[in-house]
């Protein structure tokens, strides 16, 4: 379900345009919050709407139940509940419909004519030097598009070209600092841009921007024009007479100093660019300096000469230290052949085997049966003289001899 919700949205939303519905309010909810939400009915249908907070606080019309309106909006599904509702973003009596039927008819008329023919509209320039606006000196629209200009460090000229913007005679006055803008011997200035802008308001108050001669006049003009009137949601016939619309006067601002800003960021990037260059090249010269004066420090006949000094204390150094060496080897050597000598010399080996000699007869002496009497042992003797080695051999009332380190005791076996 999710998913087919999902997709029934996304088809809704991408072909059902933003656009202008009739019908009387009903079922009038304020939220805390600010959002207001309400129904819109007629004799057939009726349609869920939201208009949101931001929206709302900027509308001259105080909605109440029953109200006949026409509301700008697009469509929108709310995916928890699967129902579409109309998400409004102006409201207008619909008694200023009059208003609105004739803002299309006459749209519909110059469009056929091809007054806004995309063919017909002339680019805006990347870094205009010289930009006209056409709007009210007192007005706010020129202090938010001055702020932005200064705010993004843009370097152009700004003429004001004073006209009302509301109410009878706009229109007229409008074309007239058309007029003379073109006109440069009359202004003494050559404009490369103008705008034409304001702040927003209702219908009846952008009402000046729709009448034909000043669409007219906004088209056939020779300047670039930038269209810069009311909100984002605010359309007139001249923003689609101009050479290009933008939302809100500071938005025109940006749109005109973006290329100063472009110019101004590739600009330090070059400069940022250059200089690592010259530096890298002033260290490569000046390390192809030190090498070109080392190499002439080289070539010079006093390094020569130092040079030869050099390699004789070198050859010096290295035949002291070869004959040093070959009498060390030498005398290691004789040293070595002396003591093999000593240790082949007939003494040597007279004193080696009289000390084997030596061990050999102490072993012999320490074997003895007067070394083994002398540590307390006594020998038993039969009356042969032979050594009684076991108990075995010795036999009742048999005679034997005992004897001792200091001399020999009879004895007789009893058992």
């Amino acid at each position: 379900m999710s998913e087919f919700t999902r997709r029934v949205k996304t088809v809704l939303e991408s072909q059902v345009r933003p656009g202008w519905v009739r019908g009387e309010v009903s079922n009038l909810r304020a939220q805390a919050s600010g959002h207001v939400y309400f129904s819109l009915k007629d004799a057939g249908a009726q349609l869920s709407s939201v208009m949101f907070r931001g929206d709302a606080a900027r509308q001259d019309v105080k909605l109440r139940d029953g109200l006949q309106v026409v509301v700008y909006g697009e469509i929108s599904v709310y995916e928890a509940r699967g129902n579409y509702q109309l998400i409004v973003r102006a409201v207008i009596e619909d008694g200023v419909g009059r208003l609105q039927k004739e803002f299309e008819a006459l749209k519909r008329r110059l469009a056929d004519e091809g007054l806004f023919a995309a063919e017909n509209k002339v680019a805006i320039p990347a870094m205009p030097q010289t930009v006209g606006f056409i709007t009210s000196p007192t007005g706010a629209a020129v202090q938010d598009f001055l702020r932005i200009l200064i705010r993004r460090g843009w370097r152009g000229r700004v003429v004001v070209l004073p006209a009302k913007v509301q109410g009878d005679g706009a229109a007229a006055e409008i074309i007239e600092m058309l007029q003379l803008a073109q006109d440069e011997a009359a202004c003494g200035v050559r404009f490369d841009l103008l705008v034409i802008g304001r702040g927003g308001g209702s219908l009846e108050d952008l009402w000046a921007f729709n009448e034909e001669p000043l669409v007219r006049a906004v088209a056939a003009c020779r300047l670039p024009i930038i269209s810069a009137v009311g909100h984002e949601i605010d359309f007139t016939l001249g923003d689609f007479a101009a050479d290009v619309r933008a939302e809100t006067p500071s938005a025109a601002a940006e749109l005109i100093s973006s290329g100063f800003v472009a110019a101004t960021e590739r600009a330090a990037r070059l400069d940022e660019d250059l200089n690592h260059h010259v530096d890298a090249a002033l260290e490569s010269a000046a390390d192809r300096l030190d090498h070109a004066r080392s190499r002439l420090r080289l070539l010079a006949p006093s390094a020569q000469v130092e040079r030869g000094f050099l390699r004789l204390d070198d050859l010096a150094n290295r035949l002291s230290g070869a004959l040093s060496a070959t009498v060390q080897t030498r005398r290691q050597r004789l040293s070595e052949v002396r003591s093999l000598l000593r240790e082949r010399s007939p003494q040597r080996r007279v004193e080696s085997e009289s000390q084997r000699l030596l061990a050999l007869w102490k072993r012999l002496q320490a074997a003895s049966p007067a070394s083994v009497l002398n540590r307390g042992f006594v020998i038993m003797r039969d009356a042969d003289g032979k050594p009684v080695q076991k108990k075995a051999a010795v036999q009742k009332g048999q005679r034997l001899a005992a004897e001792f380190a200091d001399g020999t005791v009879a004895v007789k076996a009893e058992g």
